[in-house]
C-alpha cells in the first residue's frame, strides 16, 4: 500500500471511530433526558432526576479548593481510600498471578498437578468467602485487598498460563535451534509471545476489582465507596447514592482508558503483525 493509500485509510479510519463516538454521545445524551423527564413525572424517591444526581456529584465529591484540585474532603475520606485498596489487591493478584502463570506454562509437571486446583479455585465466587474474610481478618483494610486480589488472580493467572502454553510451536523451536540463553529466550520470546494473553487478563480482572472493591466495602469497612453508599441508602439519600454510582462508572471507564493506552503501546507490534481483516468490527 502507498503512502498515500495508508494516510487515506488512516483518516477514513478516523472519521469513523468519530462518527462511531458521536453516535454513542447522543444515545447517552437521549437517555439522560428520557431519565430526567421519567423521574420527573414519577416523583420517585429513590431514582431522582439526572439533575439532582449532577448536583449532588459535584457537591459531594468536586466541591473542594482549586489547590486540592476541586476534591473535596469527601472525596479524600472515601475515595482514596477504596482506589488504595483497590490498587494493593489489582497489583498483587497480577504479581502473582504473571508469575505462576508463566511458572506452570514452562514447568509441565507443574502445570498438570495445579490445574485441576486453579480450575476449583475459579469456580468459587470469591464473595461467598466473605464472611470467612471477615473472620480472619476483620473489618480491616487488609480483608478488603484479598478479596480484590483472590477475585482478580484467576483470571490472570488462566490467561498467562494459556498466553504461554500457545506460543508458536515455530517460535519456540527456532529458539531452541538458536541456543538462546534462558534470560533472552524469556525476554525475546516468551514474555512477548505470552504478553497479549496476560493484557487480557488484566484488563478483564479491571472490572472484577472494581466489583469486589464495592461489594467488600459494603458489608465490611469503616470507610470508601462501598460504605458510602450503604451509609446513604440508611440515610434516604439517595441523589448522593447515585452520585457514587456515577463516580464509579466514571472510574471504571477511565481505568479502561488508561489500560487501553497502555496496552496500545506495549503491544503496537502485535496489532502490527496480525493479518489484514483481523480487526474486530
Amino acid at each position: 500500500m502507498s503512502e498515500h493509500g495508508a494516510k487515506r485509510s488512516s483518516l477514513a479510519a478516523s472519521a469513523q471511530a468519530m462518527g462511531r463516538g458521536v453516535q454513542s454521545l447522543w444515545l447517552l445524551a437521549a437517555l439522560l433526558v428520557v431519565w430526567e423527564i421519567a423521574a420527573r413525572l414519577a416523583g420517585s424517591l429513590f431514582v431522582p432526576p439526572v439533575s439532582q444526581i449532577f448536583a449532588a456529584f459535584v457537591d459531594t465529591w468536586l466541591s473542594g479548593s482549586p489547590s486540592s484540585l476541586f476534591l473535596s474532603d469527601q472525596f479524600r475520606t472515601d475515595v482514596v481510600p477504596s482506589l488504595a485498596r483497590l490498587g494493593l489487591g489489582y497489583g498483587a493478584a497480577a504479581a502473582i498471578g504473571i508469575s505462576a502463570g508463566i511458572l506452570i506454562g514452562v514447568w509441565r509437571p507443574a502445570g498438570a498437578f495445579f490445574n485441576p486446583l486453579i480450575r476449583l479455585g475459579m469456580s468459587v465466587p470469591v464473595t461467598a468467602l466473605l464472611p470467612i474474610a471477615i473472620v480472619i481478618f476483620g473489618i480491616t483494610s487488609g480483608m478488603n485487598v484479598f478479596l480484590i486480589a483472590l477475585g482478580c488472580l484467576w483470571p490472570i493467572l488462566i490467561n498467562t498460563y494459556d498466553g504461554v502454553r500457545g506460543l508458536d510451536r515455530t517460535v519456540v523451536t527456532a529458539a531452541k535451534s538458536m541456543r538462546l540463553t534462558r534470560r533472552r529466550y524469556f525476554l525475546q520470546v516468551l514474555l512477548p509471545g505470552a504478553s497479549p494473553a496476560i493484557f487480557a487478563g488484566m484488563r478483564i480482572s479491571i472490572g472484577i476489582a472494581l466489583v469486589l472493591m464495592v461489594i467488600s466495602e459494603l458489608y465490611a469497612a469503616t470507610a470508601g465507596l462501598g460504605f458510602y453508599i450503604v451509609s446513604q441508602q440508611r440515610l434516604f439519600r439517595f441523589p448522593e447514592l447515585w452520585a457514587a454510582i456515577v463516580l464509579l462508572a466514571l472510574l471504571g471507564i477511565l481505568f479502561n482508558a488508561i489500560f487501553a493506552v497502555v496496552e496500545r503501546v506495549l503491544l503496537r507490534w502485535h496489532r502490527n503483525v496480525r493479518p489484514e481483516g483481523a480487526e474486530s468490527h
